[in-house]
Parts: C-alpha cells; structure tokens; sequence
C-alpha cells in the first residue's frame, strides 16, 4: 500500500504508522494513491481562522462571524460549531447555542486579500484552478508531475504546508477522480484533513450514508426521496435510472449518476470557463413574484461581480427555474457583451415574468455564458453600458470590498 506524510512529502511503501523519514505520524494511505488528480481545497472556517490567526487570544474562544440583533452568522469556528452553530443561523439563535462567544463583524478586506494569496499559491502548482468560492477551490493537477518532480498527493500536501506556514491557517483537502468525488473527499476529513476517494470505493463508504450527506441535497429533497422509499445513497444507486428520472427529472438523473460515482465536469479555470452561474434553492416552493424577483436580483449582482471580477463579458443570459415537481425550465437571451448587474436583472427578470404562470418555483438560477475577455470588445453597446452603469458598479466593488457587502444596495 503506497503511503504520503503530509509534512515531508515523500511515498512510501508498506503497512507504517509513521513516516521513515521525518517520524511523522500523519501519513495518507491509499491504493490509487499516484493516480487520482482531481482535488477540492477548503479553507477550514476561513472567516474565523483568520481572525484568530491575527489575535491568538481567540485560539481557544468560540467565534462567531456576524452579529446584530437581527443579523445571522456568516461563519463559525469549530468550537463554536460543537455548541450547534451553523452558518445563516439568525443571531440571536446562535447567543442563546454559545452565551460565551465571540461576536466579530465581518472584514471582507482582510478575506479577499488573504484569498488572493491563497490562489497565488495555487496557480504556482496548476493554471487548472476553479475557484467556487472565497474558501474552497477546484484543482486539477493532471499532467503536473513532469513540472514539479511531484505526484499530484505529494504537491497537495506541500500546498497544505505552504498556506499553514505563509497565510497561518489550516485547509482541508479531498483527492479523486472527479469534482463531485473531490468535494466529497474534503467534507469527510475536517478540519486539516486529507481524503482520497476513488469511484471503486463508492459502494463501500457512500452507499450506506443517508441521502442527506451528497452535498447539494438539503432537507426537502431528502423528504420527498424518504417519501417514496429512498432512504440511503445505495437506495438510489440500485434502482432503475429510468424511474429515477421519472420522479425526479433531471435532478433524479444527475444523484443517481453521483451515487455511482460518475461526474464527467471539468475543472474550469477563469481561462477556459464557459459560463458563469449561480442559484438557490428555496426552503419552500415560492410561487410569490416580488419574492422570486428579488432572489435574482441578488443572483443577478453576484454573477456580474464574479465576471468584473475576472474581466470576462458575456453576450447571453440564461435563467433556470425548477418546478414543484422537479422539472426544469430554461430560458435565455442574447445580449451586447455585459458585464453589469443592473443589465443583467432588467432582462433576466423580463424571463422570470413570463414564465410566473408555471410557479410555484423551488430553485432559481442565472447564468452568462458566450464569455469574451472584456478588453478583446470594442462594442459599441458596451462602451454605452460602461459609460453609464458599469464605473458605478466597480466603485460600490471597492466601496463593499471594504466595509462589507450589505453597506447598501446596488439597484
């Protein structure tokens, strides 16, 4: 069985709790140790880590990101997450969790620029980097080996390494074959851990899970699966995939591929993305239209900040919808290459209208695609646009970047 340490990096064979080398007693084990490229990094407890990293008092302390009376918690450390603390907790929920907490507001200077930091070091390793959000990233290390003298396990537990000594936080790292095994990997090894999942050994650690544990699926969809006899991920995964799909649609379709492991997305990097997107799902089916337009609208600024952010336009715009009963609608248009919020929602939302006589709606997405790097246009539309919205909404960038996103609303 080839064997990793984390701390000196080097592969080694047979059955030893500690390393030859360095002693070190955090070794990773695996068959497909070599083989498997595909990781997914997260920063654990981002938020909180740095903060604690600043002030070494809170090392100890629980900590929470948020406050306010009617505020909810943005992050928890894991102390405070032992109390039952979760993310989007209203605030007053998580005082009464953790009387003893630390309450801090939120520094989104301090995270972006750590963050920068973060993914300097991991496009030093790949140019293959998909970042999904502020903390975590997909990585595909195929073909790294030749460059860096390195295996892709070995350069993961050196990034590890690196963002411990150069940022002083801890991450937790998942390896495998595909994105959504990756993900998996990371959750199962929290914090500083390292995971590698191969799609071989899916039978024998998901299948016996509840279906509850794929990320992605939340307490409603686990229900309506309980309802009708699902209760296990392997209860998915033994039955017909066509009755799946006719139970679930297209959300059916894609848990059953993922109970068996299958997940053929790639890794996108701002190089080669295709489109971006982004969408919620609903505690509740929402048939309400002001309430559905406003989801977007907040899906529609958080795309047109991402594609600022990595300097792309896009000349379609696509909104999803997925209905009661699962199935989904989408609908796009072509636009002048755009890059700004309020454009985006003026045409997504015109969408939305038109399809209200299908609501109830459980999820809403929206997405731009047709991506062009956005000093490759000379366009007249989009000389337009910049003129009159696009300025404005780069200075509320800097101006939220630095006290905080919610400081007031963009349109």
């Amino acid at each position: 069985m080839p064997n990793l340490c984390r701390d000196c990096f080097i592969i080694f064979e047979g059955n030893a709790e500690k390393c030859p080398h360095c002693h070190s007693r955090r070794i990773v084990s695996h068959p497909e140790l070599s083989r498997l490229s595909i990781a997914h990094i997260d920063c654990d407890a981002y938020y909180a880590a740095l903060h604690k990293r600043d002030n070494p008092e809170l090392n100890n302390v629980p900590v929470i990101i948020g406050g306010g009376k009617r505020g909810v918690v943005s992050t928890a450390c894991y102390i405070a997450r032992s109390y039952g603390v979760k993310s989007a907790m209203p605030t007053f929920m998580a005082r009464k969790l953790c009387p003893n907490a630390v309450f801090i507001k939120p520094n989104m200077k301090l995270y972006i620029d750590n963050a920068k930091k973060i993914r300097a070091i991991f496009e030093e390793m790949t140019p293959s980097v998909e970042a999904v959000s502020i903390d975590e990233a997909y990585l595909d290390l195929s073909g790294t080996e030749k460059l860096h003298g390195l295996n892709p396990s070995q350069i993961l537990a050196k990034i590890a390494k690196r963002i411990e000594d150069e940022i002083g936080i801890t991450i937790s790292v998942g390896l495998s074959e595909n994105k959504f095994l990756a993900k998996t990997a990371s959750d199962m090894d929290k914090p500083r851990g390292f995971y590698i999942l191969s799609k071989a050994e899916v039978h024998e650690i998901l299948w016996k899970r509840e279906i509850g544990f794929l990320h992605g699926v939340g307490k409603a969809t686990t229900a309506r699966f309980n309802k009708l006899g699902y209760k296990y991920i392997g209860d998915i995964a033994k039955s017909d995939k066509f009755k799946i799909i006719a139970q679930f649609g297209e959300h059916g379709e894609w848990l059953y591929n993922i109970a068996h492991g299958n997940d053929n997305r790639k890794v996108e990097s701002e190089h080669n993305a295709k489109s971006i997107s982004t969408e919620t799902t609903f505690l509740e089916d929402i048939k309400d239209y002001e309430l559905l337009s406003g989801s977007l609208k907040n899906l529609c600024e958080k795309i047109a900040r991402t594609a600022r952010n990595k300097k792309l336009v896009g000349k379609t715009i696509n909104i999803k919808l997925k209905t009661h009963d699962f199935k989904t609608i989408t609908r796009q248009i072509s636009v002048p290459p755009t890059q700004t919020a309020k454009t985006i929602f003026k045409l997504a939302d015109g969408l939305l209208q038109k399809e209200m006589t299908k609501a109830p709606f459980r999820l809403i997405g929206i997405g731009l695609s047709e991506l062009l790097d956005e000093n490759s246009q000379n366009n007249y539309d989009l000389f337009m646009e910049k003129d009159k919205n696009l300025e404005l909404e780069r200075a509320i960038d800097k101006i939220s970047d630095k006290f905080g996103k919610d400081i007031f609303k963009r349109f």
